[in-house]
């Protein structure tokens, strides 16, 4: 559970260094994404980032060949959690009292999470699964085909949606995934089908947060990259709580998904609003 939550951590923390470094870099100067990219290149704030996304990401796999699947979805959605608190100090970002509850929320679901998870389960589940997250993976990509020709709300709910369900397909890959030697890794599907899945959630959530709601794009990724993988999990994978405490995992799951879906407005870390301009009011003119 450590490296679950340090992923979330790392995720969390990035997500507003990030931001950061993306405003100074558009304060610098203008041009197109390319250019705003090479000026936030060189912002420290940016490469440690990046930097974090990449620990962050080691944590996940460690986390995930550790615990089960339902554990580290509902501790990466948590991130969103730490987003908040960070966008708070360092952003200025002013909390309402029900997000601060929300915050609440999410670390009491954890907690109920780390009591009731057992150990990682032993299944490697049925050969087919492999298979299926591959097809899984190219269905995302139909999906934010599908989802680019839609409009405002919709669109940013089919495409975080869809971007939950890549990351989905992540997840579960990891844990298809028995030996890391080259060999193994080019005739195991369960590889292709994690890259093919990690490259289009990116894709998608990116253009749901440019062009749509982040807020009910982030939303709709929660609930993708949380319940299916879960599922998997528990019916083909072997996951499994301690010994009576089912029924105290699955309310600490639901109750650290629905705090971090109250926190959904973190999943663009929001930027800080400038006062106000007081329009400059003319002189009178003297009538002839």
């Amino acid at each position: 559970m450590v490296c679950a939550l340090g992923a979330a951590v790392c995720f969390g923390t990035a997500t507003v260094l990030q931001a950061m470094a993306a405003r100074e870099a558009g304060a610098a100067g203008g041009g197109g994404d390319a250019a705003l990219l090479l000026r936030a290149l060189r912002q420290w704030r940016y490469l440690a980032g990046l930097a974090l996304d990449g620990l962050g990401f080691l944590l996940q796999i460690a986390a995930l060949r550790s615990l089960p699947i339902y554990a580290v979805s509902a501790a990466l959605a948590a991130s969103l959690a730490v987003t908040a608190v960070v966008a708070a100090r360092l952003l200025k970002v002013r909390l309402s009292g029900v997000e601060w509850a929300a915050v609440a929320v999410v670390c009491l679901g954890l907690a109920m999470l780390g009591l009731a998870s057992g150990t990682e389960g032993a299944e490697s589940g049925p050969g087919a699964l492999r298979y299926a997250m591959v097809a899984t993976a190219l269905a995302v990509l139909l999906l934010g085909l599908l989802g680019g020709r839609l409009h405002g709300r919709t669109r940013a709910l089919v495409l975080g949606l869809g971007a939950g369900f890549g990351f989905g397909v992540v997840e579960v890959s990891v844990r298809l995934i028995d030996s890391l030697r080259p060999v193994d890794l080019l005739t195991n599907p369960a590889a292709y089908a994690l890259l093919l899945g990690g490259g289009a959630a990116f894709l998608l959530l990116t253009s749901a947060l440019q062009r749509g709601s982040v807020t009910t794009a982030t939303a709709g990724m929660v609930i993708g990259e949380t319940i299916g993988p879960a599922a998997v999990g528990v019916i083909w994978l072997g996951d499994r709580t301690r010994e009576g405490l089912t029924w105290l995992a699955a309310l600490g799951f639901a109750v650290a998904v629905a705090g971090a879906l109250a926190l959904a407005r973190f999943g663009e870390a929001p930027q800080e609003t400038a006062a106000p301009r007081e329009t400059p009011v003319s002189p009178p003119t003297a009538t002839p």
